[in-house]
Parts: structure tokens; C-alpha cells; sequence
């Protein structure tokens, strides 16, 4: 079997160098891992959310997630409020200190796939965001549907939509195929 022509293998590798990269990046220019990136992001788009249902979200475990809160909480950039349903439960929001690095992570995230595109005209990045989602639709057809409901709904943030009307993008570059 040839690993370079295997869907599942590449993609998972063009993931993997890409995360690494953004990675590399964001510690550098932002003072945040890929991790706490990626957190902002999904608060910023699932604001509310209970740690369980961001645990599910990211595909971790909730106790690796509960430490990575607690820094990110100590730092500024989370607060936990508390679940008007629920009193034993928190719900996960931003700060103000967050709510301004979201559209950096964002046009950082669009530079790392600049350079994971440069070998390809523009035509063939779009025929290949368009391809992937179609995938991704595909797969995402039959995954389990996550557990938690967002105490007002899925909130975009600000930038996200900042970001929408700047680029016509339809989806976050933060998001690799998983």
C-alpha cells in the first residue's frame, strides 16, 4: 500500500504539518499554543458552552480540558459563569482580553494555509476547500451528535463574522480535518 496515495493518511498528515506550523506561529506571535487557539475559536462560536460539550467538541478528554480552562481562566482569556440551570454546572465565556486576539488567530490561520497553498493557484485551493467540504459533509452525516446545548443558541463572535465579510470565507481555517 502506497501511504501518499491514502486519503486517511494524507489528510491526517496535511493536518498534523499544518497544526504544527500554526502551532509554531501562534506561540510565536501570539503567546497562545494551537490548544488554546482553538479553544478561543470554539467559545467565540459555541459561547455557554459547559466544559463537557467543549470537551466533546475538541475530541479531548474533559480533564485535559479542565486544566487547559483553569491556565486559560488564570491568564485572562475564559470565564466561568454560572449554569442558570444547572447550579452545581459552568458555562464557559470570553473576556474582553479574548475577544480581541480572535480575529489575529484568525489571520494567522489564513497565513499558515497560504503557505500550505502555495503550490497551488487559486482555482485549485477553492476546488479543494470545495471538495473537502463535501467530504466532510459526508462524513459529518454520520457522526454523533454532541451533548450540550449552548446557553443561547451558538453565538458567532464578532471577528468571525469580521473575518466572513473581509474574505467571503465560509468556514474557519482553524479547523483541520479530523
Amino acid at each position: 500500500m502506497n501511504l501518499e496515495r491514502s486519503f486517511g493518511y494524507l489528510v491526517h498528515d496535511v493536518a498534523r504539518l499544518f497544526a504544527r506550523r500554526f502551532n509554531q506561529r501562534a506561540l510565536l506571535l501570539l503567546g497562545l499554543s494551537r490548544s488554546q487557539c482553538r479553544i478561543l475559536a470554539y467559545l467565540a462560536r459555541y459561547e455557554g458552552i459547559n466544559q463537557a460539550g467543549l470537551a466533546d467538541l475538541l475530541e479531548i478528554k474533559a480533564m485535559t480540558l479542565v486544566r487547559q480552562i483553569d491556565r486559560m481562566e488564570a491568564d485572562g482569556w475564559i470565564a466561568r459563569r454560572p449554569d442558570p440551570q444547572d447550579r452545581r454546572a459552568r458555562r464557559l465565556m470570553l473576556t474582553e482580553k479574548a475577544r480581541p486576539i480572535l480575529a489575529r488567530i484568525t489571520d494567522l490561520a489564513a497565513e499558515i494555509r497560504q503557505e500550505a497553498f502555495v503550490n497551488l493557484s487559486q482555482k485549485e485551493g477553492t476546488e479543494l476547500l470545495d471538495l473537502l467540504h463535501r467530504v466532510h459533509a459526508g462524513l459529518s452525516a454520520h457522526a454523533a451528535v454532541p451533548r450540550f446545548a449552548p446557553l443561547t443558541g451558538a453565538v458567532a463572535s464578532s471577528a468571525h463574522h469580521a473575518r466572513r465579510a473581509r474574505t467571503g470565507a465560509g468556514s474557519s481555517a482553524l479547523e483541520s480535518p479530523r
